[in-house]
C-alpha cells in the first residue's frame, strides 16, 4: 500500500466521525506533519503519513518532538489498520 492511499484513507475515516483532515502546507517550516485532523468537540492532532515500514526523517521528529512540547497531538501511521485506533484514541482525549 502506498502513503497516498493511507492518507485517503485518512481522509475518509476522518469524516465518518465527523471531522476532517486537512492537507497540512507549511512552506516556511520544513518537516511538519502531513495532515491535521480535526474531530467535533475541539479534538485536534498532527498526523504524519508514510508509507508501510516507512520511518519520518531527523527534522520530522523534530517537529513532532516541538509539536507534543506544546501539547498537541502527533502521530505517524504506516497502515490503514492505525487509523482507527488513532481516531479512538483522539475522541477519548
Amino acid at each position: 500500500m502506498r502513503e497516498k492511499q493511507i492518507e485517503k484513507k485518512l481522509s475518509e475515516e476522518a469524516k465518518k466521525h465527523g471531522g476532517i483532515a486537512l492537507k497540512f502546507v507549511s512552506p516556511s517550516f520544513d518537516g511538519m506533519p502531513d495532515r491535521l485532523v480535526l474531530i467535533p468537540d475541539g479534538h485536534i492532532a498532527f498526523v504524519e503519513l508514510k508509507a508501510p515500514g516507512k520511518k519520518p526523517r531527523p527534522l520530522q521528529l523534530a517537529r513532532h518532538r516541538l509539536l507534543r512540547s506544546l501539547g498537541f497531538r502527533v502521530y505517524v501511521i504506516d497502515s490503514v489498520e492505525q487509523i482507527g485506533g488513532m481516531l479512538d484514541e483522539l475522541r477519548a482525549t
